[in-house]
C-alpha cells in the first residue's frame, strides 16, 4: 500500500522539477509573438504573411517528430532525452536573437519543433511511471500549469524586455535558462521509481505493485497499429487537433491583438496579455481536482471547451469598438481553453496499456501539434487579410464547438 509519506516524497520532489523544466519549453513558443510586435517585423521586414509562417513552423516541426521521440522516452529514458532537448532549445531560443536572414530564421523555428517534439509525451510518459490512477490528473495539470504560468509572468517580462533591450536580448536572455536548467534536471530526477535512491526499498515495490494493478484492468492492445486503429485514439487525434487550433491561435495572436488597442504600448500589452493566464492556472488546478476526486474526465472536458468557443464568438460580437468587452470575453476564453488538459492527459494513460499508450500520447500530441500550426498560420493570416480580428474570433470558435462535440462522443467517463 502507498503511504501517505511516499505520496508527499513524489509530489515534493518531482512536481516542481518536471513543472519547472516544462515551464521553460513554453518561453520560446510565446514570447515570438512579443518580438513581432515589439519591433521584429520591420527591423526584419517580414511581411504579415511571412510572420504567420515563423509563429506556426515551430509546430510543423513539432509535428513530424513527435512519435520516434516518444518512443525512445518510453523504451529508454526520458532523462536523457529531455536533457538534451533543454540543451538545444536553449541554443536555438538564443540563436533566434541573433540572426538577420529570414532563412535561418525559417531553419531555427522549424529545428526548435523538431527539438521540443517528444518532451510532452516524454513528460506524460515519466509522470505514468510515478503517479497513480488517482493522482494522474493533478499531476499531469502541474506538468501543463507551466504554459499558462510561464506565459503570465513571461507576458510581463517579455513586455519590459522589448522596451528595455530590445526583442534580439529578450530572445537571448529568456534562451539561457534552458541550458542551465538541463543539468539539474539530470541531476535530481530518476526515470523510474526502482532507481530512486532517496525511496526504501518496500516504498519502490509499493508504488510499482499499484502501478501494476491499475494495467490489470486495461483492456490489453497488442501493437501500435492496432492502438492507431482505435476509434477513441483517433477521435482524440482530431479532437486535439481542433482543439490547439484555438490555443495557439490565441496564445501566438493575443499580444498583437492587444498591442493594435488604442492608446496600447508593449508594456501594457505585456500586463494585458498575462491576464487571461492567471485564469487559466485557477481553471486548471480546479479542473484537475475535481476530476481527480470523482475520476470521471469528460465532464471536466467538454463543458469548457463549449465555454471558450462562446467567449471567442462572444468577443466577435462585442468588435473592436468595445475593447473591454472583447477582452474580458478573450480572458474567458483563455482560461476555458486550458482548464480540460489534465484530465484529458489523464484519459489516454487510462484507456491504453502501457505497451502503447507512449505512442497513442504521441500521434494524439502531434495532431494538436498540427491544430497549433492551423491555429498560429490561420489566424495570422486571417488578421493581415482581413485587416482585423473578427474572423479569426470566428475560426477558434467553430474549432473549439467541434472539438466539444467530439470529446462528448469519443470519451467515456474514466472508473
Amino acid at each position: 500500500m502507498i503511504t501517505t509519506t511516499i505520496a508527499k516524497q513524489r509530489w515534493m520532489r518531482l512536481i516542481p522539477i518536471v513543472f519547472i523544466t516544462y515551464s521553460l519549453a513554453y518561453l520560446d513558443r510565446a514570447n515570438f509573438g512579443f518580438a513581432t510586435a515589439g519591433g521584429m517585423a520591420e527591423d526584419m521586414k517580414i511581411t504579415a504573411a511571412m510572420s504567420s509562417l515563423l509563429s506556426s513552423l515551430f509546430f510543423l516541426g513539432y509535428f513530424f517528430f513527435q512519435i520516434p521521440g516518444a518512443l525512445y522516452a518510453a523504451k529508454k529514458s526520458a532523462k536523457k532525452l529531455i536533457f538534451w532537448s533543454l540543451i538545444l532549445w536553449g541554443v536555438l531560443a538564443m540563436a533566434t536573437g541573433m540572426v538577420s536572414n529570414i532563412s535561418l530564421l525559417i531553419v531555427i523555428r522549424f529545428m526548435l519543433g523538431v527539438v521540443e517534439s517528444a518532451v510532452m509525451p516524454a513528460m506524460i510518459i515519466f509522470l505514468s511511471r510515478w503517479f497513480t490512477k488517482s493522482e494522474r490528473s493533478r499531476a499531469n495539470t502541474f506538468l501543463i500549469l507551466g504554459n499558462p504560468v510561464t506565459i503570465l509572468w513571461m507576458s510581463v517580462l517579455s513586455g519590459y524586455l522589448v522596451e528595455s533591450v530590445g526583442w534580439r536580448w529578450m530572445f537571448i536572455i529568456e534562451g539561457a535558462p534552458a541550458i542551465i536548467w538541463a543539468f539539474f534536471w539530470w541531476r535530481l530526477i530518476d526515470d523510474k521509481p526502482r532507481q530512486a535512491k532517496w525511496l526504501t526499498t518496500e516504498e519502490k515495490n509499493a508504488l510499482e505493485h499499484q502501478l501494476q494493478l491499475e494495467q490489470q484492468s486495461i483492456k490489453p492492445v497488442r501493437n501500435y497499429g492496432e492502438a492507431f486503429r482505435l476509434k477513441v485514439v483517433i477521435l482524440l487525434c482530431l479532437q486535439y487537433a481542433l482543439w490547439s487550433i484555438g490555443v495557439y491561435g490565441f496564445v501566438m495572436w493575443l499580444p498583437s491583438i492587444i498591442n493594435a488597442a488604442p492608446n496600447s504600448n508593449i508594456v501594457t500589452t505585456g500586463w494585458l496579455s498575462s491576464v487571461p493566464y492567471l485564469l487559466a492556472v485557477i481553471a486548471m488546478l480546479g479542473a484537475s481536482y475535481f476530476s481527480d476526486k470523482t475520476l470521471k474526465r469528460k465532464a471536466f472536458i467538454w463543458p469548457f471547451l463549449l465555454v471558450g468557443a462562446i467567449a471567442f464568438y462572444g468577443s466577435y460580437l462585442a468588435g473592436t469598438d468595445n475593447f473591454w468587452l472583447s477582452f474580458v470575453l478573450l480572458v474567458i476564453a483563455g482560461g476555458a481553453m486550458y482548464a480540460p488538459y489534465g484530465p484529458f492527459f489523464a484519459i489516454i494513460t487510462e484507456v491504453l496499456p502501457k505497451n502503447v499508450s507512449a505512442g497513442a500520447i504521441a500521434l494524439i500530441n502531434s495532431f494538436g501539434a498540427l491544430g497549433s500550426f492551423i491555429g498560429a498560420y490561420f489566424v495570422g493570416y486571417l488578421n493581415g487579410t482581413t485587416g482585423g480580428f473578427g474572423a479569426s474570433y470566428i475560426f477558434m470558435s467553430g474549432s473549439l464547438l467541434l472539438a466539444a462535440i467530439i470529446t462528448m462522443v469519443a470519451v467515456k467517463d474514466a472508473k
